[in-house]
């Protein structure tokens, strides 16, 4: 398929000329968030022919997993993709981090896939909350290999946002979670997290 050559938002361009006003959200070399993905950086903004239409897309890259997403144009805001948060955004996210963890009851598998779906939102909010429910203190039993794992998930695309809008490293960003993480009630040893209770599966708990 024929790729025009990379546009960006300067000068008089015949692609940009064809792009709504509304459709501008986004520029060529702006770091954005796009759902499950998380962080990226738009590296150009380029015309594709399919079936003889012409499809005006946003090239993304995101350096993390080494992958280049386009993302038509017209269906940006519906796809998930969105700018990176204000400073006070994270503030109020910081804040969920350290809000008392809320129990959930029922099948470990739906509620996984719960956490799971809050994850590939790319919601900030959402992804404090899975931290904070799935958050266990030193004081606390091991949690098990999927809670671990979903853990790890939201803190690395947490961190990532985090990490550009207060412009410092990931690992400072997930040291500034942690230490809210910190500030929440936590049951004391031995009993399990607000996440792990009733219908966890045997095997799971036990990885």
């Amino acid at each position: 398929m024929p790729w025009l050559t990379n546009v960006s938002d300067k000068g008089s361009n015949p692609l940009m000329a064809t792009i709504k006003k509304a459709d501008l959200a986004f520029k060529a070399d702006e770091t954005v968030v796009y759902a499950s993905h998380g962080v990226g950086r738009i590296t150009a903004i380029e015309e594709q022919e399919v079936a003889g239409f012409k499809l005006q897309v946003f090239v993304i890259f995101f350096e993390k997993d080494k992958m280049t997403v386009r993302v038509p144009i017209a269906k940006a805001a519906g796809s998930g993709l969105r700018k990176i948060v204000e400073p006070a955004v994270v503030e109020k996210v910081l804040e969920v981090l350290s809000e008392h963890a809320r129990a959930k009851r029922g099948l470990w598998a739906r509620r996984g896939q719960e956490y799971e779906a809050k994850i590939n939102s790319g919601d900030l909010m959402m992804l404090a909350e899975v931290l904070r429910d799935l958050y266990r203190s030193p004081e606390q039993t091991e949690p098990s290999y999927s809670e671990r794992q979903l853990y790890e998930s939201a803190l690395e695309t947490l961190a990532r946002e985090i990490s550009v809008v207060y412009g410092i490293s990931q690992t400072e960003a997930q040291m500034l979670i942690g230490q809210s993480l910190a500030k929440s009630p936590r049951a004391s040893k031995g009993d399990p997290s607000p996440a792990a209770t009733d219908g966890q599966d045997n095997e799971d708990e036990a990885a």
